[in-house]
């Protein structure tokens, strides 16, 4: 399963939803979705948007969790 640090970043910066929304341009259902790890799919520029506002790279966003038995 694929997993996002968004919640961690968002926390380290102090930054709420709306404010991650505004700064990158995207819905914030968008930025709710990531944040509680509903969401199915990410655009590429999102991504992209989110790692270029915290400073990161994609593999620090998005991980891969293994599923257990």
């Amino acid at each position: 399963m694929i997993r996002s640090n968004l919640s961690l970043y968002m926390g380290r910066d102090k930054l709420k939803m709306v404010d991650v929304a505004e700064k990158i341009g995207v819905h914030r259902n968008t930025i709710s979705l990531l944040y509680k790890e509903e969401a199915k799919r990410i655009d590429l520029e999102t991504l992209e948007k989110l790692c270029e506002l915290f400073n990161c790279e994609v593999g620090d966003m998005l991980y891969i969790q293994k599923e257990q038995d």
